[in-house]
């Protein structure tokens, strides 16, 4: 059965601080729940399904109920790391679908800066099965990331210039975004001149570790018409995930090569029809690969894609990140994939920032990475539009 129309985003809300001290995750979870509902006109009473993901504390989806004090009929904790959230849009349309609930409650959260953890979350890899074949050889989440951009570098003659090209159009973006964290614009020799964290990622090619969080709600579209607000319809869902396959593993793809071609074909859509990209952006190489397997260019042609402001908005081939993105402005809990929906609502609703707004912005697409790109990792694509 296709999604396609099945259900709206009714509301979208981000937390504004990129540092949270003095609050709770389980507050901030609830915090940015609020948000999202007030967006939507609706109130937590309205709640009959919620989604969370591993960053939310205790039981997840029981203990944040209570907190909130809703009664969901439908709850729903997949955890595909930075992608849950996109992945939970998906599984709250199928629900809706299904007539398991009819306003969806999405919500993220976390403290790694305040905490001090850092990118953290190695604790839940403890005693996965992999870990005792790979952690001895010092895999970890940069190096895995790195290997996959030397290795594309290898095959395809992508250079560090042009994976610079891809922080330069968000930091482009993020001097808009008075709640970015990063805001100052950086050149592509700025970039190669930071300091290298994992060759060949240099530290300005990493993304930001922040406090804060992020919440969607996903409604019917029998409440979407009942709704002052404009509601954002979902046209095509994808997920995928992708392994080492017990060694037999192509550092030069992600799981985006399955989700992609799934999410358009559900939309009736081809990439050169997106008119704006939330691509996430763990590291700038995880934007250029996703690109390649999204279809926006050909598998190698990503380096080439990226230059000469491609990314930038307005006006460029494809613009991405128009909030900055995980590089410059809010990755929480290190995990930055409802925010990527969360700004392809805003273009869609024609309420970015006007030194970044897409004109006439019909189409948008948001696509989650979550894992690890050289090891496994599950992606999710999400196409909406401006209107059915």
């Amino acid at each position: 059965m296709s999604l396609r129309g099945a259900a709206y985003i009714a509301g979208a809300y981000e937390h504004p601080l990129r540092t949270i001290p003095n609050s709770t995750v389980a507050q901030v979870h609830a915090e940015v729940a609020a948000g999202a509902l007030a967006d939507a006109g609706l109130g937590f009473d309205d709640v009959d399904g919620y989604f969370c993901a591993g960053d939310a504390p205790g039981f997840g989806p029981l203990s944040m109920a209570e907190y909130m004090g809703i009664s969901p009929t439908h709850v729903d904790s997949t955890e595909t790391g930075g992608s849950s959230y996109i992945i939970h849009v998906q599984h709250a349309a199928e629900a809706i679908a299904a007539g398991h609930c009819k306003v969806a409650l999405i919500t993220l959260a976390g403290l790694p800066r305040s905490s001090g953890a850092g990118i953290a979350g190695a604790g839940r890899f403890g005693n996965s099965p992999e870990v005792h074949f790979e952690n001895h050889f010092g895999m970890s989440i940069v190096a895995g990331y790195a290997m996959a951009a030397r290795r594309h570098m290898h095959e395809f003659g992508t250079t560090s210039a042009q994976l610079a090209e891809i922080k330069v159009a968000a930091s482009v973006h993020a001097q808009h975004n008075a709640n970015a964290f990063l805001r100052n614009v950086v050149s592509v020799d700025e970039v190669l001149e930071s300091r290298i964290v994992a060759d060949p990622l240099h530290m300005l090619d990493c993304c930001v570790v922040t406090d804060g969080g992020g919440a969607l709600v996903v409604v019917s579209p029998d409440v979407a018409r009942s709704l002052k607000r404009h509601c954002i319809p979902v046209l095509g869902t994808g997920t995928g995930i992708k392994h080492v396959d017990n060694g037999r593993i192509d550092l030069t793809h992600t799981a985006a090569v399955h989700s992609g071609p799934r999410a358009f074909a559900e939309a009736g859509v081809t990439p050169s029809d997106i008119d704006y990209a939330s691509i996430y952006d763990s590291f700038t190489i995880t934007v250029l690969i996703a690109l390649e397997d999204l279809g926006f260019c050909a598998k190698g042609d990503g380096g080439r894609f990226v230059m000469d402001g491609a990314l930038q908005a307005p006006f460029g081939a494809l613009p991405f990140n128009t909030d900055g993105g995980g590089l410059c402005n809010n990755h929480p809990s290190n995990r930055g994939g409802i925010t990527k929906v969360i700004e392809a609502v805003r273009q869609l609703r024609n309420e970015a920032h006007p030194a970044v707004q897409v004109p006439d912005c019909e189409l948008a697409l948001a696509h989650g990475t979550g894992g690890n790109l050289a090891t496994r990792m599950g992606s999710a694509t999400l196409i909406l539009g401006r209107n059915l």
